[in-house]
């Protein structure tokens, strides 16, 4: 499907920059008259392609930037040969996210201490879809870091967003055949470190619950009975707040730390049940600011992996909801 070029601007005019659509977030909303085919097919698409960028991605803003790449190559498209706009659209994202993706992996190289996704602040909805839920978690996105670039995005359109593997092989620049191949082996990869039983977020916000409990009352024997052997502790400080600088397996390690943790906690620390990346989570506040965002994962009621995101560049996004969709 090509795209018609138009002329090039003369040597003494400027090159006229697409004007990107609104924001879903914005407050006003512009007249009917000010959207253009174009506009009004992103504007549809917007939080499919930001959920898609997302999940190839685990930054929010790195998936903002990816949906201003997409928005200028839409909008030079010829849609007189767009049979799909959809497909279209998230090929055009995925390509700008595997750009991308390059990128962050040398970026991570030099990351302060251990890397966890950015959080985001998510509508009730999103929890009501189980699987998109489950793709967004914080354990799930940590196992999608372990996939290369183009697994990463073949895994993500095909298990999460079941699109067919011939506009998958579109959007990856691979035929059908490589792109099946490429399924099956991310499948069995993924299969392979994630959780080994259907996560309750019952279960999960039974577990936060008592981390909520030993934070307000200082008494973290709850939180204890419930680690599993095998517990996992991560935090993110990204080099800017303190935080662990790799993570601790192991109960009796985490707990020491858990009991550690509780005593150096600033006074006046507020902590509120959320909805973070579909899934139940907390977020501690200090003076009004969001200081931490605690997500878990909870397996056969024990809890196997605590996250804990203190980086103060990747908590913008729990100030505000955000809208995700498949």
């Amino acid at each position: 499907m090509a795209a018609t070029s138009s002329p090039p601007p003369s040597p003494s005019s400027p090159t006229p920059t697409p004007t990107p659509p609104p924001s879903p977030t914005a407050t006003a909303t512009p007249p009917r008259s000010a959207f253009t085919p174009a506009t009004e097919a992103f504007t549809a698409h917007r939080n499919l392609l930001f959920t898609v960028a997302y999940e190839m991605l685990g930054s929010a803003a790195d998936a903002e930037d990816v949906l201003q790449e997409t928005w200028l190559k839409w909008a030079g498209v010829d849609l007189g040969e767009v049979r799909d706009q959809r497909a279209y659209l998230v090929r055009i994202t995925t390509r700008q996210a595997l750009l991308r993706l390059r990128t962050l992996g040398r970026r991570r190289e030099t990351y302060v201490g251990p890397w966890l996704p950015e959080p985001l602040l998510t509508a009730p909805d999103a929890a009501k879809d189980v699987e998109l839920a489950d793709s967004l978690s914080t354990a799930m996105l940590l196992v999608l870091e372990t996939l290369g670039p183009v697994e990463r995005a073949v895994f993500v359109l095909r298990e999460v967003f079941e699109f067919e593997y011939g506009e998958i092989a579109r959007a990856v620049d691979k035929t059908s055949a490589a792109v099946r191949q490429i399924a099956h082996r991310a499948r069995a990869h993924v299969a392979a470190r994630r959780p080994r039983g259907a996560v309750s977020p019952a279960q999960t916000r039974g577990a936060l619950a008592a981390f909520q409990r030993a934070v307000e009352t200082g008494d973290v024997q709850g939180l204890l009975d419930l680690l599993a052997p095998d517990v996992v502790l991560v935090g993110d400080g990204g080099g800017v707040k303190q935080a662990l600088p790799r993570a601790v397996s192991g109960a009796d390690k985490v707990a020491r730390l858990l009991e550690m943790s509780m005593l150096r906690l600033p006074a006046g620390v507020s902590v509120e049940p959320a909805q973070v990346n579909g899934c139940p989570a907390l977020v501690l506040r200090v003076g009004g600011a969001v200081d931490s965002v605690v997500s878990a994962r909870v397996e056969d009621g024990l809890v196997t992996g605590l996250y804990v995101v203190r980086n103060p560049e990747k908590l913008s996004w729990v100030d505000r909801e955000t809208a995700v969709t498949r």
